[in-house]
């Protein structure tokens, strides 16, 4: 199976805190995001790159297992990984580690699809884009 990893390192925001210092589970989500927006901006596939070439990904699943919680002023390092796949869609596993304990705080996964964004038509092959940016990134086996 063809993989392809991106990292990025975020410090935890009091706005993302409840009034116990402890950061409210859905900003999980939103790490992961931002951990999918720099993979996309590191490998030339991000959401305005589908966008020019008429097609939106929206997510249809996401998941997380949280294993611990984070405060306000922790750094954390986001592992986005892409896992390819034959079907017309996105799979992204992610990982969030502790930066100072390197302790895997949480973990997920996430299925995008292919839609036309016209008329949101559902496609049911790989566009065009995304076979060209599959041989570029993708290393052979």
């Amino acid at each position: 199976m063809k993989k392809l990893t991106h990292q990025i390192e975020v410090e935890v925001k009091f706005s993302e805190a409840d009034p116990l210092g402890i950061v409210w589970h859905g900003h999980f989500i939103r790490y992961f995001e931002d951990g999918r927006e720099a993979f996309g901006k590191e490998h030339n596939l991000k959401y305005l790159d589908l966008y020019r070439n008429n097609i939106v990904v929206p997510i249809v699943k996401i998941n997380c297992d949280y294993k611990r919680i984070l405060r306000y002023g922790h750094k954390i390092r986001v592992e986005t990984t892409y896992i390819d796949s034959l079907a017309a869609k996105l799979l992204f596993q992610y990982a969030i580690y502790d930066v100072a304990t390197n302790e895997k705080v949480a973990s997920g996964n996430s299925v995008q699809v292919f839609m036309q964004r016209d008329n949101l038509e559902l496609l049911l092959t790989l566009p065009q884009f995304m076979i060209d940016w599959k041989k570029k990134w993708l290393p052979n086996e």
